[in-house]
């Protein structure tokens, strides 16, 4: 599905709608490698290294797909110095910064009611 350029309208950004541009953003960054990955970088500047250690279970090509679309987005801003090799670093932009403090809201969330989803999880595994 092709999504249409954003016009500023209120329908772009209804993520009820198929073809709303603000449904393929949400889409993009609400996975579990991108929330990840911003999380990782937090306020820091990171080599591609640094962020895939930080991040146990990622693929080296997942961290490069997310990475691209984090910074097609204009979350993550990526830095190539001309050293050889070439060393690069990646950032969060404001925009990326501002979706951090979501991020951290649902950090926040999980710890405070791990204990009581893991518990709903066992009920509802042994009532089936």
């Amino acid at each position: 599905m092709v999504t249409k350029q954003f016009s500023g309208s209120d329908e772009d950004a209804d993520l009820t709608r198929a073809d709303s541009l603000g449904r393929e953003i949400f889409s993009d960054v609400a996975n579990k490698w991108a929330l990840l990955i911003i999380e990782t970088l937090g306020e820091r500047t990171l080599r591609f290294s640094e962020v895939r250690d930080g991040i146990e279970g990622i693929s080296h090509k997942m961290l490069t797909q997310n990475l691209r679309m984090l910074e097609r987005n204009g979350l993550v801003e990526r830095n190539v110095h001309p050293t050889v090799p070439p060393r690069v670093e990646y950032t969060l932009t404001e925009p990326g910064r501002a979706l951090r403090v979501s991020i951290a809201g649902l950090c926040d969330w999980t710890h405070r009611f791990l204990g009581q989803i893991e518990a709903s999880r066992r009920h509802f595994d042994t009532s089936r």
